[in-house]
């Protein structure tokens, strides 16, 4: 089987070194600084789960260079998909698998726009992760799990294969008959890394103190109200087990948009808290923490794309 990792950020980077390990045929598509210490001096993990290092390892920043690929692992991030999903039509061919890994719940959508349905499956990923360095992978909080499934819900050979795949890379994955609601859930609790952003607060000050703790619930409490109103099967009482998943971040980590919109470059705001804006509009969903978050970004994040409102 040949697989690509598109992106190899703290994610891609992590998921796809663990395969390579396990002795699968893997190619990344890095750039710059990152791809340039991969093919010189291959692959480093740090993770908590135990470090390891890959020599030579299979990388390129030209996606043209990966052929007849049989499943990809998207790994960019979620405002990249519309900028390199024709390209990834090129590289697949009719039984090829895509799973995207993107935060947010357009991912499947945007794909399906250039690429057949029956290439993608839904997925998510769970994972504290970053590039520490050019060649290095840093992974420092959460225990690693894949999820994914049909997109109609079916049981299917292939996700049962892909499970043996991740079970030979040491990857903690599952199998999900509703992967829309297991999305859903990933998305209402990722939209905090916005709050983190304009508090300028790790995961354990925002939840320490009373006043940021509420604003975190309250932004909770609307993305799930949305998700009621659109039919996503999430249990009752789920608001509460995503402050208890959040309360087992480590006290000073932090997520890749919080640390984007710190660090002057694009971010997935559109994504997160942006897309609940235009949900809640479409279902009717005041969304005033989720709106008053984005609109602190907006301005940074104009300024980090080069464009004027």
């Amino acid at each position: 089987m040949k697989i690509a990792i598109i992106g190899a950020g703290g994610v891609g980077g992590y998921f796809g070194a663990r395969m390579a390990k396990a002795g699968f045929d893997v190619t990344f598509l890095a750039r710059g600084e990152h791809l340039k210490a991969i093919k010189k001096n291959g692959l480093t993990v740090k993770s908590i789960s135990g470090d390891f290092h890959l020599n030579n390892v299979k990388a390129t920043d030209n996606i043209q260079d990966l052929k007849e690929i049989d499943l990809v692992i998207l790994a960019v991030k979620a405002w990249q998909i519309k900028e390199i999903r024709d390209d990834i039509k090129t590289i697949i061919h009719s039984n090829s698998t895509i799973i995207p890994l993107q935060n947010g719940v357009l991912a499947t959508e945007e794909l399906m726009e250039s690429i057949d349905k029956s290439n993608i499956l839904g997925g998510l990923c769970r994972i504290i992760s970053k590039i520490e360095a050019p060649g290095v992978i840093n992974h420092f909080g959460v225990t690693p799990a894949i999820v994914f499934g049909e997109l109609n819900k079916s049981d299917s050979e292939r996700t049962r294969n892909l499970k043996t795949i991740f079970d030979k890379a040491e990857i903690g994955s599952k199998i999900s008959n509703d992967i829309e609601s297991e999305i859903w859930k990933k998305f209402i609790a990722i939209c905090v890394s916005g709050l983190l952003a304009v508090t300028k607060t790790t995961y354990g000050e925002l939840r320490e103190l009373r006043e940021t703790r509420q604003m975190m619930i309250d932004l909770l409490n609307e993305i799930y109200l949305i998700s009621q109103k659109a039919g996503v099967a999430i249990e009752s009482g789920f608001v509460e087990k995503s402050v208890s998943f959040i309360e087992t971040f480590p006290y000073d980590s932090t997520s890749s948009l919080t640390r984007d919109v710190w660090e002057g470059r694009p971010s997935e705001i559109d994504y997160q808290n942006g897309t609940v804006i235009k949900l809640g509009e479409k279902y009717g969903v005041e969304t005033p923490v989720n709106r008053f978050i984005y609109n602190c970004i907006l301005p940074s994040e104009l300024k980090a794309r080069g464009l004027k409102k």
